[in-house]
């Protein structure tokens, strides 16, 4: 099953409510989308995507992904697309970093290995746990006042779980957190993410100001040193996402008991073979997952699925649904959000085949 050719395809992505905001006053209102196609020899083609959230929140952007995969791409060709883990060491051989770049790759060969198998990915991984999965909803930063009042509608949608975008001016974030925990009935759970945003005076600040509050603290601080004191002088539920980028990053926060949830991202990780291997061990330390990536559409929608619905129930926080946050569709077959939940495809692969009238042309191809 040797990889004969990698392409790329640029796709835009508008959003339904016209931009996403968040800390620091960073805001994006169409999300620039790489799909990747892996073809081989034997004429079964894989689909992966990677979507960072701009240039200024990880250490990734849309053209370095497919500068990356101009790069990458030469020393892949001819490899067996479903020997995923020489795949994987062959891809850090050849390009040191950038797990981004290389998140795409490996999401197309776990979609390739599933139409060899005749086996949907999610059985892959260890197999489907539960009926579905259940989503979170991300709260764009505006005024306290406005992130309360889209509670109501998007509960209407079937989600139960709000993900509150803070990380601005410390007095208004406490007025959001306030605003929306108003908001909330029984069963409901907020989750207020700062994204980084606060220097660690101001995220002490928050924590005591809203310490009556049923609310989960993500990622107050850029460093892990500023989060895990932020950690310890709060008693709500403490979640970290963007420090969590290796699995030696996830060793030594278990040890300092930094954190009770973690939010795995695919790209950040480097691809489901990677986010994979941090969820198991996750699965074995007991700590809680959000599942998801960066930002993406119907492809990485798809993978966020698969991934989710392969880890146990008790051990599964959350996940999200991309695609529904977006006005263009670009493949049949991705997950659909329903009251608030969602299931990974009994297809074969990823369970997806993109629509080409929609992609276009390739906008780099390696041979």
């Amino acid at each position: 099953m040797g990889i004969s050719a990698i392409r790329a395809y640029r796709v835009e992505l508008p959003l339904h409510e016209g931009s996403y905001k968040w800390s620091g006053g960073k805001s994006v209102s169409v999300f620039d989308s790489t799909v990747i196609e892996v073809e081989t020899t034997e004429g079964i083609t894989g689909w992966g995507e990677v979507c960072p959230l701009g240039p200024f929140y990880l250490p990734a952007y849309a053209d370095g992904v497919r500068a990356g995969l101009k790069e990458l791409g030469p020393h892949l060709i001819g490899y067996d697309a479903c020997e995923i883990g020489v795949l994987n060491a062959r891809m850090d051989s050849a390009l040191l970093g950038h797990n981004y770049v290389k998140s795409g790759i490996d999401m197309a060969c776990w979609d390739i290995l599933g139409k060899t198998c005749g086996q949907p990915v999610c059985t892959l991984l260890g197999g489907r746990f539960g009926d579905d999965i259940t989503l979170y909803r991300a709260i764009s930063q505006e005024s306290p006042e406005d992130m309360a009042g889209k509670v109501a509608g998007y509960r209407a949608e079937g989600y139960r779980r709000f993900q509150l975008k803070v990380g601005g001016d410390p007095d208004v974030d406490i007025q959001r957190i306030h605003a929306v925990a108003a908001k909330l009935q029984t069963g409901d759970r907020l989750v207020a993410d700062a994204n980084t945003g606060w220097m660690l005076h101001e995220a002490m600040r928050v924590v005591r100001a809203v310490q009556d509050v049923d609310v989960y603290i993500e990622q107050p601080c850029r460093t892990y040193e500023e989060c895990l004191s932020v950690r310890r002088h709060t008693n709500h539920p403490f979640v970290l996402d963007e420090n969590i980028d290796s699995l030696e990053m996830l060793l030594r926060a278990q040890r300092d008991l930094a954190m009770d949830v973690v939010n795995i991202k695919i790209s950040k990780l480097g691809g489901i073979t990677k986010a994979r291997q941090v969820r198991d061990l996750c699965t074995s330390m007991g700590i809680a997952m959000t599942i998801e990536d960066s930002w993406g559409g119907d492809i990485i929608t798809a993978a966020i699925a698969h991934l989710a619905h392969s880890t146990q129930e008790s051990i599964r926080f959350t996940s999200t649904d991309f695609n529904s946050y977006v006005t263009v569709s670009f493949a049949t077959g991705a997950p659909q959000r329903e009251s608030g939940t969602m299931k990974a495809s009994t297809a074969p692969g990823l369970g997806i085949e993109p629509m080409m009238n929609v992609l276009g042309d390739p906008v780099l191809e390696v041979k």
